[in-house]
């Protein structure tokens, strides 16, 4: 395979950071499914390929060259010596074939976020950072495990321009125009999901939610909907700066 990093251009090699950074952060947050799940980023350039894990790999072991670089077909353009699960594509191909805008797709399967999409009323208003996402959030029904591509018109459909979508009875998923943003508005997704589950666990026996005026919520969803803007020069160079200390190994 040889030296990866002088066989890709700079801008590609800089997403490949990135998005082996990802990888290692959603372990280090414990959002992992053992080998399960995925994050995809779009290479710079006009063939439209994507990278993806090397399946079999855990998220803590991938770094910036044993990422695999497929078309939208999950076809290996760039062979890294490492095989890749195609069925684990499929999501991540509908959502970067309908939105040119998707840099980057982060997909999960937490046990909070997947509690909250298994709710028949999904993501409820009850907190400050639920309001940050409720405006730029979509939901689509579940269909199964996603191995038929016929689903793929009806999951952009429900996305339509959204960047935030809970996956019913299935997990969380988000996109960004940068790995940064999508990692950060999946941090706010999966949060908010959380205090969800923490709430509602010390409801009954007396206990309720305390409401929110709705014109603060539709206040809060109109900055969340202006997007994670803070993303690629406050939280993901902090986070980077974490990430060098704990596990540097990712730049590889």
């Amino acid at each position: 395979m040889g030296n990866l990093r002088e066989q890709v251009s700079a801008d590609e090699w800089k997403v490949r950071v990135d998005l082996a950074a990802a990888y290692r952060l959603v372990a280090d947050f414990g959002w992992t499914d053992l080998v399960f799940t995925h994050i995809s980023a779009r290479v710079p350039g006009p063939e439209h390929h994507f990278l993806i894990n090397p399946y079999g790999m855990l998220f803590e072991e991938i770094t910036a060259s044993s990422l695999v670089k497929v078309d939208l077909s999950a076809n290996v353009v760039l062979d890294t010596g490492y095989p890749v699960n195609p069925a684990g594509f499929t999501i991540h191909s509908a959502v970067h074939e309908a939105r040119p805008d998707a840099k980057a797709v982060l997909h999960l399967h937490t046990p909070d976020g997947t509690a909250v999409s298994s709710l028949k009323e999904g993501l409820l208003p009850l907190n400050q950072t639920a309001h940050l996402v409720l405006g730029d959030l979509a939901y689509h029904d579940y269909e199964g495990v996603a191995f038929d591509h016929a689903e793929k018109p009806r999951l952009q459909k429900d996305l339509g321009e959204k960047n935030a979508l809970l996956l019913r009875n299935h997990g969380t998923l988000t996109l960004g125009e940068s790995v940064a943003i999508a990692f950060t508005r999946m941090y706010l997704l999966e949060r908010a999901c959380t205090m969800q589950v923490r709430t509602l666990s010390q409801c009954g026996e007396g206990r309720s939610t305390h409401p929110v005026e709705p014109a603060v919520v539709e206040k809060n969803m109109m900055i969340g909907r202006m997007g994670a803007a803070a993303a690629d020069f406050l939280v993901w160079p902090a986070l980077i700066r974490r990430l060098d200390r704990v596990s540097p190994g990712y730049k590889d």
